[in-house]
């Protein structure tokens, strides 16, 4: 295949690749490469790289459109290029052909200005530390001014991006300019001494003493749970489980999940953006990211992880929303964590010229008052600042360079404008099935009750998947009592386990034998509608620590404050006392309450705003007053949680409940209110979809709302609502992909993905569906034409199940399991499958742990088949062994027409038993055996083979064991095979 058709074969997945890590570095670095092979001229690198309203993705297109415009050769150049520049987990899903090799011109004396463009990509680093230097240089000799120099050296643009902007400036101020650029590197090169590698950092007194004060009080404060646990009883060592960590893909298409360690998060491991300084620790609300990052205080304090870092400063972003004053970055560090007893201006200069020994961390970015923003340009460590500026240009590296941040923060509530400084973005996915267990264990010291507690949420696997994320996990083991004796009628629902919440924390606070003859909801109404109205005041304005006077002006009392939702926030050094709800889920429930309960016309107005997508003309929530000019920015995290939780409530399960406090008529319209808004939502949405192109399904891709939307839906439990939306949907492809849907968000699916009209392609690849999700999917698989689940921690349980319940759905035809955690245990579902379904066309297990004992048994259900079409087991290890038992099980199909063994292991003797299929199939198309270890002898056997067989259009043999003079020779032989 040429590499022109192999640009245009993986256009999506070159562009993919180019964008997904949100920084331009990428497509620069290819450029660069171009640029200096001359297979792209000025003018065709200007025509990429002009016009600052271009995207990214846009200039990427650019990029490939040129490329595939010159031809062949320009092509073959762009994937060599490609190849050089992406990281090794990026490659190994895309073919890059024969690759350019590049070579110098040794004829003539060459121009410095050539010189500089033939040097391009080696200058780039070589010049990233030295830029100022070397602009001091230009302006002394005349070539540059200092507006020039100014422009080159603003702080929005990386190291890389200001030597590429003086590179392009040097070319056009010509022979002179460029002249003297290099013989500023010739000397730099000259002066350069090298760093000493084994010399011990020299720690001062003062440093040492404030490392242990930082160490004492860092441990103090993390000893006890504080999320969750206003009392502090629970010991972080007795109860800490810990969650889920994950690279952040970013839509890079990696072929590999990769699970990080604790000490992972900080390192250098899975960093996407080498010159920025801070890691983002990203989850849903609830999925632990606080208790994580106090699990990570507490270990470096006890000096068992992250001793690279001599000083640690944790901060939390609620806290600092208190903070009105102008500070320092000095004020700022010493104020908020540990104010130290020696010399300041000593132990600040360590800081500044020791940056990478210090780790600041910042908890929950999502609920600083004001959207990040990278406009405002603070640089000074000692001069003072209002403190949004100063964390803006922390996160930045405007201020404290080299000092690694590191962020937790809701991966949706993360603007695009703070992206292009991650360093990298680790997912926290809360618990696994063995965390679970592990979790509640460790909350009941009865070995009884834990078992039974972990038999209901066995017998209720909607509440199993809840469970998944850690506040859920910490709410069923705190209302137990509850639970235990219910099965799948128990709690459903975010809002059932809410609602439950409430009637455990009220009914443990009254006195035995001392009734009213009100329900729970009656008795505790003024306190409920207090707290929440205080709850929606707050998230209108971002607040979520309140004031003693705050509290008492809504009549609430100590009374209500000791029913244990509100609890005091003792970091707060201020003479009045301060309080927090419980946890931001809680916050958001209070307020739905109010939402649901205020019979007021206001209350009436705020819900149609609610269940708007939030607009840069909305307040916090969207919902109650309209944007002033200094009110921060939409936090549509917590306006989605609100919603979701008003859509609960006014469930028909919860009308009986309600009616006690609430007249019908007013429960009836804002019910009616919140159908028409999630409908008109859900319709917009669809109506969104493009139209296909010819030849194509139509398709669509899920926005962020459309996830939401669904779970509002689920919360609701009205099927007719479901069934009426998704009446309205004319797609044949839903892509759901990188959508964080664990199995909380596959049982909001399936109960409304059910009601389709006709059958679809589910894509769910890249998320933590895993095997609950897998099984909460189960209701909707009859309306999965084919189901798209790679990269979602699946093993071979969940697909047990998933066969079990595949085989009696007539429409369900293709699966895509790729990196999951399958075994030899998965073949024998698979060949059950294959033997039971006459219509199943597709099957991908690739890059799983399938050997040839499960290949063997694969092969059984291979043999049975009378319609697959499609068969992938690329990244396996099947083996001669495998490979033979899968060919003789495929002999005499008349319907395989795409076969992969990419990465097998697959010997000679493998490649003769393919070459039987090959020869004999009338229907095969494609046959892949690229990376295994083939020699001339097998590729004889399939060339042979080829020679009876007109209809293969394919054969792919890269990598495989063979010389250049082999490939050479082989290559003419056959123009459909590529080595």
């Amino acid at each position: 295949m040429s590499a022109q058709q192999l640009v245009l074969r993986q256009r999506a997945e070159l562009v993919q690749a180019l964008c997904c890590g949100g920084t331009a570095e990428p497509l620069d670095s290819v450029l660069d490469l171009l640029l200096s092979w001359s297979a792209f001229e000025w003018e065709d690198y200007l025509n990429v790289c002009c016009g600052t309203a271009k995207t990214l993705c846009s200039r990427s297109r650019e990029l490939l459109d040129l490329a595939y415009s010159k031809g062949d050769d320009a092509c073959c150049h762009l994937l060599t290029a490609f190849h050089q520049v992406l990281p090794d987990a990026q490659k190994d899903t895309l073919n890059f052909g024969s690759t350019y090799t590049a070579q110098k011109s040794q004829e003539g004396e060459i121009s410095a200005t050539l010189t500089l463009l033939g040097d391009r990509p080696g200058l780039v680093t070589k010049l990233r530390n030295s830029v100022d230097e070397a602009l001091d240089e230009l302006v002394q000799k005349g070539f540059l001014t200092s507006s020039e120099c100014e422009d080159i050296q603003l702080p929005v643009h990386t190291a890389s991006q200001q030597v590429r902007r003086l590179l392009d400036i040097v070319k056009f101020k010509g022979e002179g300019a460029a002249k003297v650029l290099l013989q500023f590197l010739q000397k730099s090169q000259i002066e350069a001494v090298p760093q000493p590698t084994n010399e011990k950092l020299i720690i001062p007194t003062s440093v040492a003493e404030y490392q242990k004060k930082l160490c004492s009080s860092i441990s103090a404060q993390s000893h006890f749970l504080s999320t969750y646990s206003p009392t502090g009883r629970f010991s972080l060592d007795d109860v800490y489980t810990e969650g889920l960590l994950e690279l952040g893909q970013q839509g890079c298409g990696n072929t590999t999940l990769v699970s990080v360690t604790l000490e992972d998060v900080v390192g250098a491991t899975g960093t996407v953006n080498v010159e920025a300084d801070t890691v983002l620790v990203s989850g849903e609300a609830g999925s632990g990211k606080s208790t994580f990052l106090q699990r990570l205080h507490q270990l470096w304090a006890r000096k068992t992880v992250l001793q690279n870092y001599l000083l640690l400063f944790p901060f939390s972003c609620r806290k600092l929303n208190t903070e009105h004053r102008e500070l320092s970055v000095k004020d700022l560090l010493f104020l908020h964590c540990c104010w130290p007893d020696g010399d300041q201006e000593e132990l600040f200069q360590f800081l500044l010229d020791h940056p990478h020994t210090v780790l600041f961390t910042f908890d929950g970015l999502d609920e600083f008052k004001q959207a990040f923003a990278d406009d405002q340009r603070h640089c000074s460590p000692t001069q003072s600042a209002k403190v949004p500026v100063l964390l803006f240009n922390l996160l930045q590296g405007s201020l404290m360079k080299g000092v690694r941040k590191l962020v937790t923060s809701r991966t949706e509530a993360v603007s695009f404008t703070l992206r292009p400084y991650l360093c990298k973005e680790v997912l926290l996915k809360g618990f696994s099935p063995d965390g679970i267990d592990c979790f509640v264990k460790k909350h009941h010291s009865d070995p009884g009750v834990a078992s039974r507690v972990l038999q209901s949420l066995q017998s209720n696997t909607a509440l199993l998947g809840l469970c998944h994320i850690p506040v859920f996990c910490w709410i069923v083991s705190k209302c137990y009592k509850e639970l235990l004796g219910f099965s799948s009628t128990g709690p459903q629902t975010i809002t059932d386990v809410y609602l439950m919440v409430l009637q455990h924390f009220f009914h443990r606070r009254i006195s035995s034998g001392k009734t009213s003859g009100k329900s729970w909801l009656q008795e505790h109404f003024r306190t409920i509608m207090a707290l929440g109205k205080l709850a929606l005041q707050g998230l209108e304005h971002s607040h979520y620590i309140f004031s003693e006077s705050d509290v008492q002006n809504l009549g609430i009392t100590e009374e209500d404050i000791g029913k244990g939702f509100l609890i005091q926030n003792k970091n707060i050094s201020l003479d009045t006392k301060h309080y927090e709800f419980l946890h931001l889920t809680l916050q958001c429930f209070f307020s739905a309450l109010f939402i649901t309960l205020d019979p007021s016309n206001n209350m009436h107005s705020i819900i149609p705003r609610l269940f708007q997508t939030p607009s840069s003309s909305m307040g916090c929530l969207g919902i109650c007053h309209p944007r002033k000019c200094d009110q921060p920015g939409n936090e549509p995290p917590n306006h989605e949680i609100t919603s979701m939780f008003v859509s609960g409530l006014l469930s028909p399960c919860h009308h009986s409940l309600l009616l006690q406090c609430c007249p019908i008529q007013t429960l009836q319209r804002k019910c009616k209110q919140v159908m028409k808004c999630l409908s008109k939502g859900m319709h917009n949405h669809f109506k969104s979809i493009p139209q296909p192109i010819k030849g194509e399904k139509k398709s669509m891709h899920a926005m962020p709302a459309f996830i939401w939307l669904i779970k509002c839906i689920y919360e609701m439990q009205d099927s007719e609502l479901a069934k009426s939306v998704m009446a309205k949907l004319e797609a044949e492809h839903l892509k759901l992909t990188y959508c964080n849907i664990g199995p909380l968000e596959c049982t909001a699916l399936a109960f409304v993905l059910q009601h389709l009209k006709g059958p679809v392609g589910l894509q769910l690849d890249s998320n933590s569906v895993g095997d609950v999700g897998v099984e909460q999917l189960l209701p909707c698989l009859h309306v999965c034409r084919s189901l798209y689940l790679r990269h979602n921690n699946i093993t071979d349980e969940g697909i047990s199940k998933l066969v079990e319940k595949g085989v009696e759905c007539e429409a369900f035809q293709k699966i895509a399991l790729f990196n999951n955690k399958l075994t030899d245990a998965c073949a024998q579902h698979f060949a059950y499958l294959l033997k039971t379904k006459q219509n199943f066309a597709s099957l991908r297990l690739g890059n799983n742990n399938i050997t040839a004992a499960g290949a063997e048994q694969l092969a059984e259900g291979l043999r049975c088949s009378p319609s697959l079409r499609f068969l992938g087991l690329w990244g396996n290890t099947v083996g001669d062994a495998g490979a033979e038992a899968i060919a003789h099980a495929l002999e005499d199909s008349q319907t395989l027409e795409w076969l992969s063994l990419v990465d097998n292991r697959v010997g000679d003797a493998g490649a003769q038993a393919l070459a039987r299929v090959v020869e004999k199939s009338s229907t095969l198309k494609e046959l892949w055996l690229n990376n295994n270890s083939i020699t001339r002898c097998g590729v004889e056997y399939l060339l042979q083979a080829l020679e009876r067989n007109s209809t293969v259009t394919a054969l792919w043999l890269t990598g495989n064991i063979l010389s250049q003079e082999e490939v050479e020779e082989l290559s003419i032989r056959e123009s459909r095979v590529t080595f």
